[in-house]
């Protein structure tokens, strides 16, 4: 019986069996290969920072003079540097362990965008702000008032729709507030919750200060029994219980604080919603600036006040003060020399965990600093694909805090690839564990971190993806847990040294937010120049 052309002989079959196998690694091998991608890993000088400890330092060559010396060009040492020029106070020299200036608001860029490496948004500040809204005016970003008297503002710095989209229950919704497909029971909690912030916003005490303000020194002691128990115990004591309600505050508190709600005081948890009174730009009031930069923006607006008078790659590591001037040693990790600045006053605007290696005695232990992960993904342009991304978006339920479409206020039509930033803190009861744990994290450990998060709502974001940058923020930022904000301690490491050496930093206020750095800096320079 003749063969059918349709069928193979044994022969033919074994033949295309052996060449399948000898193709099937190399199809795997593609496939894997069409998925890898550039994985960097960047963070702050912690190498040069950590020689604190040893202070193995070469003795002094070089000697400078100034009236004022600022260590550290965050925004509260930039905000000095500013005041101190606007009143006509131009002998000062800032400077600075990095090689840029910024601090925690400082960027990075690639061939397709700018992104933040570290605080990227800045909210509409409350009316009563007048220092802050007139440093706005000076950025142009406030730019007069209208026929009815509210504020003109740049609508080129303020988030263009959309805005912010929640992934939740397998769709996007906006707004970050869950809402499809929630119980009834979880509704009345969220409004009820919103009603009650609003009484708690607009709340004061009998001398007219309100119990929840910015900066937060401006706040009333009304409520600083709510600073000795947690968020969580606040919530549950009120019968606050639903999950939805419950991770949207506790989204809310690492937003701001790095610590979940299990950890924060509950006046903390309370002034992220009551401290911001929307009573400025009323026509504004779901917007707030950015830029793909994030807050360095603002931190090269406060730059242009230190211009020439600025040293980088500066690390301070000995104070010695007598009766006339402070002596301040530093190295210069450039040029690998030690040199000796001689000012009449020195302003620390550096945080806690590092003054505590200049001086013996700022001991301190109630300092919570919330280390951070910032990834920046590069990713083709079809990511996405026909689903629009918002400024900021969030996926209900995982342990980061979502990404930021960098590219969302870029004005240029975006042909190229898109570019987002992803933002997790490391919310836990043992931050310094936390924090030798993603040092010693390594590139592909911190790739997997970062997609198991992503993966929730787009499972095929790997095949997108160009190049991730990883950058390390240990110690990323304040954290206000119970008995912080108005706790002794904090006041303590806020006091002056014999009227010559100063101290301004967020840590100092309990809250890492640009509001409270640049009103630290005007404090501490008001009190240099003795206004």
């Amino acid at each position: 019986m003749p063969t059918s052309t349709n069928q193979f002989s044994r022969k033919s079959f074994l033949k295309t069996i052996f060449w399948a196998g000898l193709m099937l690694p190399f199809l795997q091998y593609c496939k894997q290969k069409s998925k890898s991608f550039l994985l960097k890993i960047t963070g702050t000088n912690s190498v040069l920072g950590h020689r604190l400890w040893a202070k193995d330092f070469p003795k002094p060559t070089e000697e400078i003079k100034t009236k004022f010396l600022i260590v550290g060009s965050g925004i509260s040492g930039l905000s000095a540097c500013r005041y101190l020029k606007n009143n006509n106070e131009n002998d000062f020299l800032l400077v600075e362990m990095e090689n840029h200036l910024g601090g925690n608001a400082s960027n990075g860029e690639n061939r397709f965008s700018k992104f933040p490496i570290g605080a990227h948004y800045l909210p509409i500040p409350n009316k009563e702000d007048l220092e802050l809204i007139e440093f706005l005016k000076d950025c142009k970003i406030y730019l007069g008032d209208d026929e009815n008297g509210l504020p003109v503002l740049d609508d080129e710095q303020l988030t263009f729709p959309k805005q912010e989209r929640l992934f939740f229950k397998n769709e996007w919704q906006n707004d970050l507030i869950p809402q499809n497909g929630i119980s009834s029971n979880a509704k009345e909690e969220i409004t009820g919750f919103f009603k009650l912030m609003d009484e708690f916003r607009i709340k004061k005490d009998n001398s007219g200060k309100y119990w929840f303000d910015i900066p937060v020194s401006k706040s009333s002691d009304e409520a600083k029994n709510l600073d000795q128990i947690t968020f969580l115990d606040w919530l549950v004591n009120n019968h606050f219980q639903s999950q939805e309600l419950l991770w949207l505050l506790d989204y809310s508190c690492k937003d701001d604080y790095g610590l979940g709600l299990k950890y924060v005081s509950a006046w903390a948890g309370i002034h992220y919603f009551a401290g911001r009174k929307n009573n400025w730009a009323t026509n504004r009031q779901d917007q707030v600036f950015t830029w793909p930069e994030g807050n360095a923006r603002l931190a090269k607006h406060l730059s242009e006040f230190v211009e020439n008078k600025h040293l980088k790659h500066h690390l301070v590591f000995d104070v010695n003060s007598d009766k006339d001037n402070v002596e301040v040693l530093v190295f210069d990790n450039q040029s690998k020399i030690s040199k000796k600045i001689i000012a009449e006053k020195v302003l620390f605007a550096t945080p806690q965990f590092v003054n505590q290696y200049i001086f013996k005695s700022r001991k301190l232990k109630n300092f919570n600093y919330v280390p951070w992960l910032l990834s920046t993904l590069t990713l083709k342009n079809e990511f996405g694909g026909a689903e629009e991304l918002a400024w900021d978006n969030v996926i209900f339920g995982t342990e980061g805090l979502g990404y930021i479409n960098d590219q969302h206020q870029n004005l240029n039509q975006i042909v190229g690839e898109k570019v987002i930033t992803h933002y997790r803190s490391f919310s836990t009861d043992n931050c310094k564990k936390a924090r030798r744990q993603l040092y010693n994290l390594k590139a592909d450990e911190l790739k997997n971190l970062v997609l198991d998060d992503l993966k929730v709502a787009h499972p095929e974001i790997e095949d997108f993806i160009i190049d991730i940058q990883f950058h390390k923020l240990g110690h990323g930022m304040i954290s206000p847990v119970p008995d912080f904000i108005f706790g002794v301690e904090k006041q303590l490491a806020k006091q002056n040294v014999d009227n010559k050496i100063f101290f301004a930093h967020t840590d100092l206020s309990g809250i890492s937010i640009f509001e409270e750095a640049f009103h630290q800096g005007i404090r501490a320079a008001k009190e240099m120049i003795g206004i």
